[in-house]
């Protein structure tokens, strides 16, 4: 669904895994692999997550490794919901109250995703197409949508701009990837709940352990 266009939108973007989610989608996919896949996979992730290495580096070889199916990928969506944020429904319901258009800017699949958004009430999903055959077996991903490599969020924010010409643009992750947007937006709120990276704590404009502290915050 595509949002209606407004002078007065203020834009609240969240990452999704280990952010309105306790869990990482592409772990979790690994994890019905095997305990050596599982292991190969996160180790992938957090180098990734972490600055270490480039996203695109990793990012084809984890979906080579696991190549989910449909019995998986419908899983993982329910495991997002069973795993939401304590806080998130209470936390997004004050946003839209206060003015705020909630939108999932993720690296994760839209596929498994967008359940989680139904639930929360959120109408716009930025995440990687993940393609499977009629018979619910692996294809491929989009390799060419940003989020799928290092500065791909900023690119989107920037398009969202365009889109919406929000008054005000806040942006709530954990990753490295999410703190790339930083120069696009008007606060970067690192959260560290789940997984509390130094980089992003001492780059954000605030850190949160709680999304229920974004409303003292804004």
């Amino acid at each position: 669904m595509k949002l209606i266009k407004n002078s007065t939108t203020k834009l609240i973007i969240f990452d999704c895994d280990s952010t309105l989610s306790a869990i990482e989608g592409i772990d979790e996919l690994a994890r019905e692999q095997g305990d050596a896949i599982f292991s190969e996979v996160v180790a992938l992730t957090n180098a990734a997550m972490n600055g270490v290495v480039p996203l695109d580096e990793v990012f084809a070889r984890r979906l080579e490794i696991i190549r989910p199916d449909l019995a998986t990928c419908q899983k993982i969506e329910q495991l997002y919901i069973d795993k939401v944020e304590p806080t998130a429904l209470e936390t997004l319901s004050a946003l839209k109250q206060r003015g705020y258009t909630p939108i999932i800017l993720s690296g994760g699949f839209k596929i498994l995703i967008d359940p989680l958004a139904k639930f929360l009430g959120i109408e716009r999903v930025e995440a990687v197409p993940l393609y499977l055959d009629e018979a619910g077996n692996y294809l491929e991903f989009d390799s060419t949508y940003p989020t799928t490599y290092n500065g791909g969020k900023p690119e989107i924010i920037i398009k969202l701009k365009e889109e919406f010409s929000p008054e005000r643009i806040i942006m709530v992750g954990d990753g490295v990837s999410d703190l790339e947007t930083k120069a696009e937006v008007d606060l970067f709120v690192g959260y560290g709940k789940y997984t509390d990276r130094e980089k992003v704590r001492e780059g954000a404009d605030y850190f949160i352990y709680s999304l229920a502290d974004l409303l003292e915050i804004i």
